[in-house]
């Protein structure tokens, strides 16, 4: 059965599940906030910009009205940088029908920590819209290869099992697997902290530190991801899952990875600012990084890399310090919870 779904973000991941949505059979119109921007979409039917060589199908619409993207839609999608999430989603709140008038689901693909309030996206969304029916996907996904159709496994974590099972026939293919959850905010901690390991995992590799020490901040990093995630509410079993490790591990390999080119760029020895510019896309990490630490101040959890990967981003601490300081921090044991 088609349905309508109003995909706010015409970036590279919109348009990935532009494409993927209107494969799968689905009414799907992109909105982009400007009409330039709309333009060159419709032009090219895709974003040759961000997302070179994915072509839409022509049943894909192209907007820059709000009210045309969201009002009467059976889902609305959000794809946008954390940093614009609460502005555009005020905008779209008088859109949103109430739930006894249509079962409108919001889906937010966004990932971040509002840095303000350390509020992650969803409750943003929640806080603007308050009542609505909102949901979270996240996972092991690079746009770059869902463009492509190349198999992509990943997650819908929901408030009540129908919503998930609802949203996972929709996106679900022979090439994009979805499972579901109900562990909607370690879904959301695993998905905007992995970017700030990210960037630690580039820097190192810019420093040219090896395999060896990729491998250690990987596995340190979901140490910490977890540690936090859990202090704050989230399930042990989700940080070993699709958002959790699997999202880590794809963000901190891979060259689609706009985190991780940054950090190389800033292990190599360029400012965060260049590294930002170079990249030309968001870096959500750096966003997040600020958020995070303070997280783990008010939860009092030790986030030994996320604090580094600050004091090199704000406080222009040399690579070379930070490797220094970390291998050379108090001995301990690895996990607490075994006995000897």
């Amino acid at each position: 059965m088609s349905t309508e779904i109003g995909i706010i973000g015409a970036g590279s991941w919109g348009i990935a599940l532009a494409y993927l949505l209107s494969k799968n059979g689905h009414k799907v119109v992109v909105w982009s906030r400007s009409e330039s921007t709309v333009e060159k979409l419709k032009a090219y039917h895709g974003n040759e910009e961000k997302l070179p060589g994915v072509i839409l199908d022509d049943s894909v619409d192209f907007t820059s009205d709000m009210e045309t993207a969201v009002r009467g839609k059976d889902l609305v999608v959000i794809v946008i940088p954390s940093a614009h999430m609460r502005e555009t989603v005020h905008k779209m709140a008088p859109f949103i029908q109430p739930s006894d008038e249509h079962r409108q689901i919001i889906v937010n693909c966004t990932k971040g920590i509002e840095e303000s309030t350390l509020m992650v996206m969803s409750d943003v969304i929640l806080d603007e819209i308050p009542g609505s029916q909102v949901c979270v996907l996240s996972g092991p996904s690079h746009a770059e290869e869902v463009g492509k159709g190349l198999p992509t496994t990943i997650v819908v974590g929901a408030f009540d099992k129908e919503t998930a099972r609802y949203v996972q026939n929709i996106f679900m293919n022979s090439f994009f697997r979805v499972y579901i959850s109900p562990d909607m905010l370690g879904i959301e901690i695993g998905a905007a902290l992995k970017n700030v390991i990210a960037l630690a995992a580039g820097m190192a590799d810019g420093y040219g530190l090896g395999d060896n020490a990729k491998a250690a901040l990987i596995t340190r990093g979901i140490a910490e991801i977890g540690r936090l995630g859990m202090a704050m509410g989230g399930k042990f079993e989700t940080f070993s899952g699709l958002s959790g490790i699997g999202d880590l591990v794809v963000t901190c390999a891979s060259m689609h990875s706009r985190n991780r080119r940054a950090g190389i760029l800033i292990g190599q020895g360029k400012s965060m600012q260049e590294a930002m510019d170079e990249v030309n896309m968001v870096v959500e990490g750096v966003y997040s990084a600020k958020a995070a630490l303070e997280l783990a101040k008010k939860y009092e959890v030790e986030m030994p890399i996320v604090e580094t990967v600050n004091e090199i981003l704000f406080e222009n601490k040399a690579p070379s310090d930070a490797i220094n300081d970390l291998m050379l921090r108090d001995k301990k044991i690895e996990n607490n919870t075994l006995d000897w």
